[in-house]
């Protein structure tokens, strides 16, 4: 996730609270129990309120698809195993990822009070979501919380013709004690795939050593763009590879070696995660520590900022001031995203909210 300035005007404004009870209900109609819609709708709206679109309400259309053809699991039965205090693993049986992964943040940081580090892995989860939402939950209760997701093949490897590795992401909140936490949430990719098919719209050239042609040869024309290159060549790769280890095989769901066999359900849409909740109080002085954050995000925002800079941001800030702004006056949403929302409220029986 990268921060994001204040979009472009002629976006439909919609309040938060309300784009929040319409996108559960149309999540509620397709399929999902009303606890289960208003946490993947509260998770869709937080990304949205940020900034985040591509992880926002434009999820919502595509996360009623995955609940109609069954590849979301409506009606999970969501378990978990542990044999150690201070870890477990959530078997998520396709939940929705912001599901599984925001009952996975609330168990870290409930072991972590206690433990003062804990992690919680999951595996067989449907598409994770804004990862940055289930650290900064974390984050919210006083807790640093670190997070991983491994997912299917769509990007480049350095060395390796066509899709090898996930874009896998990779996500740290820290929490301030007047300054809004730091978040740093990114991709091991060049760029996101939702870039690529904008530049595929709109025809625009696409920078050097960002995307590849399906069998890997970098390019700049959108139009044969397939996929992401990793982020810096070889340090993406290898981030890539790591968070596979991390989270697929470590939770017994391997990702990436059953894809690359002949067996056909290592295709099957599938992601797995790891989350991490560490309690400054076992470190010695949680205030204190939260303070010396605050020192430090101060010390470098009083640095003397680049000539063409529009000053000195820390990572999440921005996108947290967005979210204030957008709170107060509304979530911009796409027309097109609109018009889709639109269409599932009435083919499901929704009614969408009036706008002012």
């Amino acid at each position: 996730m990268t921060d994001t300035p204040t979009p472009k005007p002629g976006k439909v404004l919609v309040p938060a609270e309300d784009l929040r009870t319409f996108g559960a209900a149309l999540l509620e109609k397709g399929g999902l129990s009303p606890e289960h819609a208003r946490t993947t709708a509260e998770v869709f709206v937080w990304a949205a309120q940020r900034g985040v679109d591509s992880h926002g309400t434009a999820r919502i259309p595509a996360y009623l698809e995955l609940l109609a053809k069954g590849v979301a699991n409506a009606e999970p039965d969501i378990r978990l195993e542990s044999s150690t205090p201070a870890a477990a693993v959530l078997d998520a049986d396709r939940a929705p990822g912001p599901v599984a992964l925001t009952a996975a943040a609330e168990e870290a940081v409930t072991r972590a009070r206690t433990t003062g580090i804990a992690t919680v892995g999951v595996r067989h989860t449907v598409h994770t979501g804004a990862i940055g939402y289930y650290v900064s939950k974390i984050a919210e209760q006083g807790l640093v919380g670190i997070g991983f997701v491994a997912g299917m093949p769509n990007m480049g490897y350095t060395g390796v013709k066509g899709a090898a590795v996930a874009t896998s992401p990779l996500a740290i909140a820290v929490p301030a004690e007047s300054h809004a936490p730091l978040l740093l949430d990114m991709a091991t990719a060049t760029i996101a795939l939702g870039k690529i098919r904008q530049a595929k719209a709109s025809g625009t050239p696409l920078p050097e050593g960002a995307a590849a042609t399906a069998d890997g040869t970098p390019t700049t024309d959108p139009a044969l763009a397939v996929m992401p290159l990793p982020l810096g060549g070889v340090k993406g790769s290898g981030m890539s590879l790591a968070f596979e280890l991390l989270t697929s095989v470590l939770v017994g769901a391997p990702i990436f070696a059953a894809f690359h066999s002949d067996d056909p359900q290592g295709r099957k849409h599938r992601q797995n995660a790891l989350l991490i909740a560490i309690d400054p109080a076992a470190f010695g002085d949680a205030e204190g520590f939260t303070a010396a954050v605050d020192a430090t995000l101060s010390t470098l925002k009083a640095l003397p900022a680049a000539d063409d800079a529009a000053g000195v941001f820390y990572p999440g800030e921005r996108s947290a001031a967005v979210a204030v702004e957008r709170g107060e006056k509304g979530v911009p949403v796409a027309p097109k995203v609109w018009r889709e929302l639109l269409e599932s409220a009435e083919k499901l029986g929704v009614t969408p909210p009036e706008l002012g």
